[in-house]
C-alpha cells in the first residue's frame, strides 16, 4: 500500500541484461514524495538516479518493488491505462527541451492538453506565461527562441495540465549560468505558488539548493539525504560520499 505521499517506491529493483552483462540500476530503493515538496535526486553517473525517475515517473517498469502516483500503483496498469496516467497526472522536463521545432511556444505549452482533447484553462496558462515571462514570444518557433526561454516553454508545457508531479531530468544541463538560474527559480516558484511536486535529477549542488531537500544515490541505494540543501551542504555530503 502507499504511505499516503503522493508518489512513492517501496524496494525498487531494477535490473538490466543477465549473466556476466547483468547491471543492477536499482537495488531496493523506497522513497516517498508529499505534496508540494521540490526533491533533487543526486548521485553519481551510474548510480541509478534517471533510473530511478523513469520507474517513478511511468516511464519504465520496475524489476520488483511498486510505484504509486496519486495512490494508483503503477504495476496495476497495462501500457494504455500508464499511458494515460503519464498523460493526465505527470508533467516532463527534459535536458535537450524536446518542443516541436514546427509548432509555436504557445502551441507547445498547449500540446498535453491538445493531445487529451481538453480545453485549457485560460486563466491557469496566462498566468503560467507571465510567470515564465514569455509573453511577448508565444508565436515564436523554438529555433527563434534562446535555450534558456525554450526551457521555459518546456516548464509551462509541463505544468499547463496541473499535473500531480513534474518530474525534471538535469533540466540545466544545457543551459548557460544566467538561463539556469532563471529556471531553476521557476521550478522553485512552481513548488511555492501552484504547490507543485517536483522531482529533479541533477549533479549539480547550485541546482540542488533550490531543493526543499536532496537525496543521493550510490550503486542503486539511497545513501543519504540532506533537508534544506544548501549548495556548500550538498557538495561537502558528495565529497563526504565520494562523488567527486
Amino acid at each position: 500500500m502507499s504511505d499516503g505521499s503522493l508518489v512513492s517506491a517501496r524496494d525498487l529493483e531494477r535490473v538490466y541484461g543477465s549473466g556476466d552483462a547483468t547491471v543492477r540500476a536499482l537495488d531496493g530503493v523506497s522513497v516517498s514524495l508529499p505534496t508540494g515538496m521540490f526533491t533533487a535526486i543526486m548521485g553519481p553517473s551510474g548510480s541509478g538516479k534517471s533510473t530511478l525517475m523513469h520507474c517513478l515517473a511511468g516511464l519504465d517498469r520496475p524489476t520488483g518493488g511498486e510505484v504509486w502516483v496519486e495512490g494508483v500503483r503503477l504495476g496495476d496498469l497495462d501500457d494504455v491505462k500508464l499511458t494515460e496516467l503519464r498523460r493526465d497526472k505527470v508533467g516532463f522536463v527534459f535536458q535537450f527541451f524536446n518542443l516541436l521545432p514546427v509548432l509555436s511556444a504557445e502551441e507547445n505549452i498547449l500540446l498535453p492538453l491538445s493531445l487529451a482533447g481538453r480545453d485549457p484553462d485560460r486563466e491557469r496558462f496566462d498566468r503560467l506565461v507571465d510567470a515564465v515571462g514569455l509573453r511577448d514570444r508565444l508565436d515564436h518557433r523554438p529555433a527563434e527562441l534562446s535555450g534558456g526561454q525554450q526551457q521555459r516553454v518546456a516548464i509551462a508545457r509541463a505544468l499547463v495540465s496541473s499535473p500531480a508531479v513534474v518530474f525534471a531530468d538535469e533540466p540545466t544541463g544545457n543551459l548557460d549560468t544566467q538561463s539556469s538560474e532563471e529556471v531553476l527559480a521557476l521550478l522553485r516558484r512552481a513548488a511555492d505558488e501552484f504547490g507543485q511536486t517536483i522531482v529533479m535529477v541533477t549533479h549539480d549542488p547550485v541546482a540542488a539548493s533550490y531543493a526543499d531537500r536532496a537525496v543521493f544515490l550510490a550503486d542503486g541505494r539511497i545513501v543519504d539525504e540532506l533537508t534544506a540543501p544548501t549548495a556548500a551542504s550538498v557538495l561537502d555530503r558528495m565529497i563526504t560520499l565520494g562523488e567527486v
